[in-house]
């Protein structure tokens, strides 16, 4: 199947919402092999519904709509086999000024990896200063829903962060 507007549209929307896909599987990935293994798959999930995107909301919260949902599905396939997410030593997809300022970064991507699917998602979307309506459009919740959720998962880094 070819994508409309050909290959290369599709790789300048690949390239353009890199940083957007590496952040999000590096969060769900458990090593280094497993997270070339989710970009990959969200990539082909990408392109397999490149050419129905419509355009209704912006490229890059389609980008993360199938980003989440191909991550959270993959958890879903283990046949309930309990896979757990390790801290990011290498974020590669964040810029440290220094080292302090990296070692803060690592252990804020170490709290998060502790969430639940749907609340890191909230965290990573918030992170991304995402309005509620986008974070809703994007996860599938109501927004209410979206700003208890996000409430209490910011509580509970606070409380990790603190302990």
């Amino acid at each position: 199947m070819q994508p409309r507007g050909g290959d290369n549209l599709f790789m300048e929307l690949l390239e353009r919402n890199r940083q957007l896909i590496n952040k999000v599987c590096y969060m769900y990935a458990t090593d280094g092999e497993h997270f070339k293994d989710l970009c990959q798959e969200v990539a082909t999930n990408l392109w397999q519904g490149y050419e129905s995107f419509r355009g209704e909301s912006a490229e890059s919260t389609w980008v993360y709509r199938v980003a989440l949902n191909t991550c959270v599905s993959y958890f879903r396939r283990q046949n309930g086999r309990r896979v757990e997410t390790v801290a990011l030593e290498n974020a590669a997809c964040v810029e440290a000024d220094n080292g302090e300022r990296a070692e803060q970064l690592r252990e804020m991507y170490r709290l998060i990896s502790t969430l639940g699917k749907i609340d890191k998602a909230l965290i990573l979307l918030w992170l991304d200063e995402k309005s509620y309506d986008e974070m809703a459009e994007i996860t599938g919740l109501s927004r209410s829903n979206v700003a208890s959720r996000l409430h209490r998962a910011r509580q509970r880094l606070a409380k990790q962060a603190h302990l």
